[in-house]
This record gives structure tokens, C-alpha cells and sequence, in this order.
């Protein structure tokens, strides 16, 4: 086997984005598969069932529907693959949030189907990529599993979006603003990203725009999805957390940001906390981690508190003097395989401790600088 590194972006075969998209779902689906089967849990199921019927009718698919628990877990993804058995499925549509979606994937992999991803939230970038992250059943980061192709259609309605809990677009915006902050550590150290390869110059500029469309639009997006609007700020918004931040994390890569959140899923504090919301505590220790200019870090503490995300331990249930949890965090963040070690420079335990506890002094004194809000302490789910 030939052993030339190469750069690669990999990426879904179709994108499509609009308010009222979902009326066209059959459309799309149709010339993909025949025999599909619809995944999604009791609520975005009442929310989505008519007009999914219609669209179907419309193509004249049948409907077949399944539920879903709370995570994409081994057992939950070897269910699904079981129903596509049981229905002789050739393929399978994931409509919800980024757990059912990585399950679907998962299930569609395992049976050598083809897979869709329907996402009703813009709260991770998990619905353009060609990987899952499978947790234990109580939500801890168990594995990524790896595929060999990207979805054949991802079909985002903003609409929908913007009628979901505006906490989500929040959470879809931490996940975001991660993506250029690890690409370009990865493009430094010249790693391979979650593509299988080396970035391309496109991955990481993808991954630069999606931050770039955050600052300027996070904010009136989110002031507009707290009231159910849809404006040309989140149309934008969407993009960024959902097809910007897709490939810039697997084609761009991703580093110390996601990493720390998988160590933060050990630690039992953090359950009920968005993706999104522990990812952004990655974010700010890695750039501490990075020795990154205070005034970046300043201006990051400063957007992502008006933003309404987590930079401080008190607010994912944590403090700088739960060292022996802190260690724990560090130990599965820096576990063999972890994407920490794409960082231009190797990361230790002690010094990632270190980091993760610097945050809370620093970020408290950014905030009250600025006249931002103190942190309030989470209450673990």
C-alpha cells in the first residue's frame, strides 16, 4: 500500500437550505432510495409528520417511522440497523438533533445503505460528516466511528430551526467557533484531519468562514430564533454551524477544543450540558493552552458571554479546586487516539489541568472588566 501523504476534503453529495425545505423532502429522497426508512423521537416526529407525509405522498414513498432514545449509542445504532433488516430499507433518513443523526449514519453504514441527515436544530455539525461519536448510555464519549462516504442529501428547513429552543442555535455556535480555532493549529502542525489526510488550503478556509459568518451574525440571529424569526442572519448562522463548520472540522480538522470535551463528558458535572456548551470550554483552554494573545482571548470571552455560552468551570458544574475531577477530564482528553495530539506542540496532563483551571480567574475578571454577567453554577442533570 502506497504510504504518499495526500490532502484531501471530503463533503455530503447535496446541501439544501431553506425556510420550508422540508416540503421537499420526498423530492430529494426519491432519486437516492425507494424503500426509505424515517427516524426520528416522539416530538420532532409530532412536530415534522404532516409535512413529511405530504412531501412523500407527493413522490409516492412509503413511510416508514421509527423512534429514538436520548443517545447514539452501540445499542441504539445495532436496533436501527435491525429495523432496516425487518423493512428491507435502502435508506435511512435521520430527522432530530446530532445524536439521532450519528445513530443513522451508524445503522445506514453497518447495512451498506445510503443515509440522510435532516436536521431540526443547528446545534452541532454532526449532519454533513462522515463519522459518528457513539456515547456510553448514560452519555459518555464512548468512540468515533469512521465512514467511508459523507450523506447523499443533508436537508436543513430554517424554519424549523428557528421555532426550536434558541439554546440550541447557541450550542450550534460553540461547536462552530471551535472549527477555525483547531483547523488552524492543525494546518501549523501539518496533521491529518478527520477526512483521512492532510488539510487542503479549502478546509481551512472553509473553517475561517465559518467564524468569520459567527462574529458578524451570531448575535442578531440569535435575538431573531428567541422569537421565531427567520432573518438573512440566520439563514447565514445555519450555514456556519451546519455546513461551514462540517467540513472545516473533518476536512480542516479538529485539535485540543473537542478533545477536552470528550474529557469533559467523564466527568458527571457536565451532563445536561449541551455539545456546543463543553466544546466552548474546550475552546478557551486551548487557547490558553496556545499562549494566544490576551486581547484574542479577551475578545473571545467577552463574544461568547454575550452569546450565552459557558467560559468558566462554575458554569458546567465545575471549579478550579476539583482538581482530582479536573485530572480525570485531563486523562481522557489526552487518552491515545484523541485529536489533542494534532496540536502543534504535545499537550501533558499537568498542563492541561493547569489550563482548564486558569480559565475561571481569568474569564470572571474579562466579564466583570467588561460589565458582562457573572457566571452562574450548573446544576448537573
Amino acid at each position: 500500500m502506497s504510504e504518499v501523504p495526500v490532502r484531501t476534503l471530503i463533503s455530503p453529495l447535496r446541501y439544501v437550505q431553506a425556510r420550508g425545505a422540508l416540503t421537499r423532502l420526498g423530492e430529494f429522497v426519491r432519486p437516492i432510495g425507494t424503500k426509505p426508512l424515517l427516524v426520528a423521537d416522539d416530538v420532532v416526529w409530532g412536530i415534522v409528520q404532516d409535512t413529511v407525509a405530504v412531501s412523500f405522498q407527493d413522490q409516492d414513498l412509503p413511510r416508514h417511522r421509527t423512534g429514538f432514545g436520548t443517545y447514539a449509542t452501540a445499542a441504539e445504532v445495532d436496533r436501527l440497523a435491525r429495523e432496516i433488516d425487518e423493512l428491507q430499507a435502502d435508506v435511512i433518513v435521520g430527522i432530530g438533533g446530532g445524536s439521532t443523526i450519528d445513530a443513522v449514519k451508524a445503522a445506514g453504514h453497518l447495512r451498506g445503505i445510503r443515509w440522510v441527515s435532516v436536521p431540526t436544530v443547528a446545534s452541532t455539525d454532526a449532519p454533513c460528516s462522515a463519522l459518528s461519536v457513539i456515547y456510553t448510555e448514560d452519555g459518555a464519549f464512548e468512540e468515533y466511528r469512521f465512514f467511508p462516504h459523507n450523506p447523499d442529501l443533508v436537508l436543513v428547513d430554517t424554519g424549523l430551526v428557528a421555532n426550536a429552543p434558541v439554546k440550541f442555535l447557541v450550542a450550534g455556535v460553540g461547536d462552530a467557533l471551535a472549527t477555525w480555532i483547531e483547523a488552524r493549529a492543525v494546518a501549523e502542525a501539518n496533521a491529518s484531519t478527520m477526512a483521512g489526510g492532510l488539510p487542503l488550503v479549502t478546509g481551512t478556509a472553509l473553517a475561517q468562514l465559518s467564524w468569520d459568518i459567527l462574529w458578524e451574525n451570531a448575535l442578531p440571529a440569535i435575538d431573531a430564533v428567541a422569537n421565531h424569526l427567520v432573518t438573512p442572519a440566520v439563514e447565514k448562522v445555519v450555514e456556519a454551524n451546519t455546513l461551514l463548520s462540517g467540513l472545516g472540522f473533518e476536512s480542516g480538522g479538529l485539535a485540543a477544543a473537542h478533545a477536552i470535551h470528550n474529557g469533559l463528558t467523564a466527568a458527571p458535572q457536565t451532563h445536561g450540558l449541551t455539545h456546543g456548551q463543553k466544546v466552548n470550554i474546550g475552546s478557551v483552554t486551548q487557547l490558553v493552552l496556545e499562549g494566544a494573545p490576551t486581547e484574542e482571548i479577551e475578545e473571545f470571552v467577552r463574544f461568547t458571554t454575550r452569546v450565552g455560552l459557558p467560559n468558566t468551570l462554575t458554569e458546567i458544574g465545575l471549579t478550579a479546586d476539583d482538581v482530582q475531577d479536573l485530572q480525570r477530564v485531563a486523562e481522557a482528553a489526552t487518552a491515545e487516539g484523541e485529536t489533542i495530539h494534532a496540536m502543534p506542540f504535545p499537550v501533558r496532563v499537568p498542563e492541561l489541568v493547569d489550563a482548564l483551571r486558569s480559565i475561571e480567574g481569568f474569564s470572571r475578571r474579562v466579564r466583570a472588566e467588561a460589565g458582562l454577567p457573572e457566571p452562574v453554577k450548573h446544576a448537573a442533570h
